[in-house]
């Protein structure tokens, strides 16, 4: 992956369209501004109850998208990543209606978790107790079998999403026929989508056990020898983040949109200091993406302490609230079907109250932050609560999963401030500082992030108590400083 900017985003969401408008898009409004696209779930349908995070058929591009040969062409000038949802598929997919019907005479019934493979032996109190799920309720659902019989299967997210048995031998061979469509289609990086979640064992939280690290291990070189890089999706606690990234490609900096966040609204960069003296530097760092803001990242867990306190935290998640006009607060915690508790839906726009300059300087620390870049549409076209949207989906993350169209986005381009972040994303991607060495220097209220490559020289200066943000690059014996409130004035 190259260290340029990159953009995640939903085909149909963003363009209003198809796969092709997107290319479009990429080659003319937005053209050199992002080397690779992160193409959110895609395959047939992306309309279930999950935006296509529930896959009837992972290996089926979404028809209303175009077709596999789209894809490939978008990735023949982009480097394409795409999902591979690790954990679960649809219950309305082909295989699971056969084991519906067919029950343990299916060809298809070792491919999905049953609460009985784990636990032969029935399942204790002081098991269940001990499984981690981040949302309430059980993580099993009956369903029917043919003769009266029934079975409890894995549900680790939702009733529609059946974990599969990443163990089994049709498991196996599911992942590596969607490994080997990808390799096909120009597919250059995957993101193993909740992968922490594959491994169930008894006895244990069957959450990033031991047996998942040596999963994810095996996955990423079947992938590698595809010509596949691997990017792991995990939301955790900060130490966890640490370890994984030493076993992986690449992991998500999710403790920095949170922390970001917090030192603007407290005007103390304490705790974003220390965590990015700390943090992975094989990482792809968001502020936000098509799920929520995190909080378990940077929290505390099992009497750990976190890179914030719980008061900490909760004076953040309530200044989300507060700038954001209560509008997060029906997205969020039990509201709006929400199945994400440990999650704040809002835009970072709405997050940061609709300031543009706040806005630009958060995505400033995110550029200079170590990582490659990534920038979520939403985000991209400073994009406000989408609330019409909520009221009818009534699924909180859709808060932050705005529907385009071409008009829509001619208006967001020429908006001062995504004119002034086009301009940041082109600044970051022509200084070759950046695939230099980085520093940081900070107090309370300033942070001095510093890149440096052989002669040139790139340095983030911010200033909370006065509210100054500048940029400077150094080439050799020229100089130049951008100052990002005269970056918005001049847009």
């Amino acid at each position: 992956m190259k260290n340029n900017v990159q953009l995640m985003t939903y085909i149909d969401r963003l363009t209003g369209s198809n796969t092709q408008t997107l290319n479009n898009l990429l080659n003319d409004q937005l053209a050199g501004l992002f080397s690779g696209v992160h193409l959110l779930p895609f395959y047939y349908p992306i309309d279930g109850s999950d935006a296509g995070f529930d896959p009837i058929d992972h290996t089926q591009v979404d028809s209303r998208l175009g077709n596999w040969n789209d894809v490939k062409v978008l990735g023949e000038g982009h480097e394409l990543m795409a999902d591979l949802i690790v954990n679960h598929m649809s219950a309305q997919s082909k295989e699971f209606k056969d084991v519906l019907s067919q029950g343990k005479k299916s060809p298809y019934w070792d491919l999905f978790l049953t609460k009985e493979k784990v636990f032969p032996n029935g399942l204790s109190e002081e098991q269940a107790e001990k499984i981690y799920r981040p949302r309430p309720g059980s993580c099993f659902t009956e369903f029917s079998l043919p003769n009266n019989d029934s079975a409890n299967f894995w549900t680790t997210f939702t009733d529609n999403q059946i974990d599969i048995d990443v163990t089994s031998e049709i498991g196996k061979e599911y992942l590596s026929r969607i490994l080997k469509t990808f390799s096909e289609n120009n597919i250059k990086i995957i993101r193993l989508d909740a992968a922490g979640y594959a491994l169930k064992k008894a006895g244990t939280s069957c959450f990033m056990l031991d047996e998942t690290f040596k999963f994810i291990d095996d996955l990423s070189k079947t992938a590698n020898d595809l010509d596949i890089e691997t990017l792991v999706e995990i939301h955790s606690y900060y130490q966890t983040q640490i370890e994984i990234a030493k076993r992986v490609d690449r992991v998500y900096d999710f403790a920095l949109p949170p922390l970001v966040l917090h030192s603007i609204f407290s005007k103390d960069f304490t705790a974003l200091a220390k965590w990015l003296t700390i943090s992975p530097k094989n990482c792809i760092t968001v502020l936000d993406t098509h799920d929520g803001i995190g909080i378990i990242d940077v929290g505390p867990m099992n009497g750990k302490a976190g890179l914030l306190n719980e008061e900490q935290i909760d004076k953040l998640v309530e200044t989300i609230h507060v700038n954001s006009a209560g509008e997060s607060k029906m997205a969020t915690g039990a509201a709006a079907s929400n199945v994400d508790l440990y999650q704040v839906n809002c835009t970072y726009y709405d997050a940061l109250g609709q300031n543009d300059f706040d806005y630009l300087m958060a995505r400033a620390i995110q550029f200079f932050a170590p990582g490659t870049p990534q920038v979520y549409y939403a985000g991209l076209l400073a994009e406000k609560n989408a609330m019409e949207l909520l009221s009818k989906s009534n699924v909180g993350r859709d808060i932050n999963r705005p529907y385009l169209d071409t008009n829509g986005i001619e208006q967001a381009l020429n908006k001062p401030f995504t004119k002034a972040l086009i301009q940041l994303i082109k600044l970051r991607n022509s200084c070759e500082a950046f695939n230099g060495e980085f520093s940081i220097t900070s107090g309370q209220s300033t942070l001095k992030m510093t890149w440096k490559n052989n002669e040139q020289m790139a340095t983030l200066i911010v200033d909370l108590t006065n509210r100054n943000a500048l940029i400077e690059i150094k080439n050799g014996n020229n100089i130049s400083t951008t100052k990002l409130d005269k970056l918005l004035n001049k847009a």
